[in-house]
């Protein structure tokens, strides 16, 4: 049985001006929806968050106010992202932070919240393979020497970039977890 038979999954990453969902606010939201049967579709908008990004914030994702001037809102995009998710898992890698985005950014707009499932990657990881050293994104990518990823942001901390990282590990996890494979040490 293929991983990807327990889907559809659609596996998100935000980015954002800042920790606080009540604060805050998203400037980039990529998706990467897998069909149970493989199949790949993709998600991907820059988000002008109606104010200035922090200097600190933005040497992090590499994201600044002249990027997102011309981007759409959230409300423009909010409706569209909902109909690109619906009927899937969502997944993401620390799923509490970018599920409380983008409920928060929903809500602002007046949109239906997400009342779907939800997997954490941080979680499956840690029950998958227990006492690693840490399950920070950028550590599991070379623990486990995660292949670049396909989109066309390849850094660290831009949105698509980890949502590729992310699919990878929902892939070593739910194959682990099917007992395919023996956790790497």
């Amino acid at each position: 049985m293929d991983w990807c038979c327990h889907g559809p999954f659609c596996v998100f990453d935000v980015e954002t001006t800042g920790m606080s969902p009540a604060r805050d606010r998203i400037v980039e939201l990529a998706a990467l929806r897998v069909e149970c049967d493989g199949r790949r579709s993709r998600f991907h908008s820059l988000v002008n968050p109606g104010r200035p990004i922090p200097r600190s914030v933005s040497r992090i994702h590499h994201i600044d106010d002249a990027m997102v001037a011309d981007a759409p809102d959230f409300a423009g995009i909010g409706g569209e992202f909902l109909r690109f998710i619906d009927g899937a898992t969502l997944v993401a890698h620390n799923a509490r932070f970018d599920l409380g985005f983008l409920q928060e950014s929903l809500n602002r707009c007046g949109l239906p919240l997400w009342q779907g499932r939800t997997l954490d990657t941080v979680r499956l990881m840690r029950t998958v393979y227990p006492g690693l050293p840490s399950y920070r994104l950028q550590t599991l990518r070379e623990i486990f020497q995660l292949d670049a990823p396909d989109s066309e942001f390849q850094e660290a901390h831009r949105a698509a970039a980890d949502v590729d990282w992310t699919l990878q590990l929902l892939k070593l996890a739910l194959t682990a977890a099917a007992g395919r494979v023996s956790p790497q040490s």
